[in-house]
């Protein structure tokens, strides 16, 4: 295998609206050992919900030649997803694949972490895993345990979340915040994260997918989020750490660390977005809220050269106006749309 790209494009590729190609998000399957109400709620993914076969998942050697076709875009952040990740089953061997590719310079992962022991942990940051973000929507276990309605504790996550600090770069909480199921617990996860390193941060519910029974009524703004957490802890604006970073950044006033609040509803930030997210079988999406992917997985095993691939990518992107968010907030939109738990958020 050669220690370069499968194809290079020095001058990387945009889309309709300029916005460059940079991050790729990789599920790795559609399988979740959570049901969270807002993403795979049980009345939909319930005991007789027929999950992809492993046949039809990307093997690892499939992903990392995307991976590397990717790189040759001057992608250089890979985050993997699920579904829940850490139920793939060696994992590790895709991490150290991804690792040694040439332009691959940060991998993360996102994952509810009630699966992470310390082996788990130091066997992923040996594959070459760097940050995780960790799901936790409540302090209050009851709350906690109806919102991932599989009665796994607050206490179970936490756990996780302390042996990732001790392993990983960089470890942040994503708390999903929907009106009526969690508002209540802002306060107290800004309280318990303040001063412990760990940036948290809140995610406005959003439309993904057409099985979480979303309104725009049951969506705490992200204004609502600043104002709540600055009346007791007082924030500050802080710069953003690269363009087209999706959370904004507030850092407490005190010296406590920061937060950071993801506004897809309120504020859309389409016009910075340069992601591709890639489902386990190989369906290339553009966007979060798209309705259809692309197939990757047909010409992967069909016989297409490195540059046929190239070319199909970037004609993809090239072809990319994607700007679900802003259209939301100008008229209403229907249209079904890819379901989260099948290419990670």
């Amino acid at each position: 295998m050669s220690d370069r790209p499968l194809y290079s494009d020095a001058q990387g590729v945009s889309d309709r609206l300029g916005r460059p190609l940079r991050d790729l998000r990789i599920s790795v399957t559609d399988r979740c050992n959570f049901r969270c109400v807002y993403c795979m709620p049980k009345e939909v993914f319930d005991r007789q919900y027929r999950f992809l076969p492993r046949r039809e998942l990307l093997d690892f050697e499939e992903i990392e030649r995307v991976v590397r076709l990717f790189a040759g875009f001057g992608v250089r952040k890979i985050r993997l997803t699920g579904g829940e990740p850490l139920v793939r089953h060696q994992l590790e061997t895709l991490i150290e694949k991804i690792a040694a590719v040439p332009g691959i310079d940060d991998i993360g992962m996102t994952s509810n972490a009630s699966l992470l022991s310390a082996a788990r942990a130091r066997s992923l940051r040996d594959a070459g895993l760097r940050r995780i973000n960790i799901s936790l929507d409540a302090m209050d276990d009851e709350r906690f345990k109806a919102v991932n309605d599989v009665g796994v504790s607050v206490q179970q996550v936490l756990d996780g979340i302390h042996l990732a600090r001790d392993t990983f770069d960089s470890v942040k909480v994503n708390m999903v915040v929907k009106q009526g199921l969690n508002e209540d617990q802002i306060l107290p996860m800004a309280r318990f994260f303040h001063g412990t390193g760990v940036i948290l941060r809140f995610i406005e519910f959003m439309d993904v997918g057409s099985s979480n029974g979303w309104r725009r009524d049951a969506v705490f703004s992200s204004r609502q989020i600043r104002d709540l957490i600055d009346a007791e802890m007082s924030i500050e604006p802080a710069d953003p750490n690269y363009v087209g970073e999706v959370a904004e950044r507030w850092r407490y006033r005190d010296g406590g660390g920061e937060i950071g609040i993801i506004s897809s509803v309120s504020k859309p930030f389409c016009r910075d977005c340069h992601r591709a997210r890639l489902s386990a079988v190989g369906q290339l999406y553009t966007c979060l809220f798209a309705g259809a992917g692309h197939d990757l997985r047909e010409p992967l095993r069909s016989g297409f050269s490195d540059a046929q691939l190239h070319e199909h990518i970037a004609a993809l992107w090239r072809a990319r106006d994607d700007r679900y968010s802003e259209l939301r907030g100008q008229r209403v939109v229907f249209r079904p749309k890819v379901e989260m738990s099948y290419i990670g958020g």
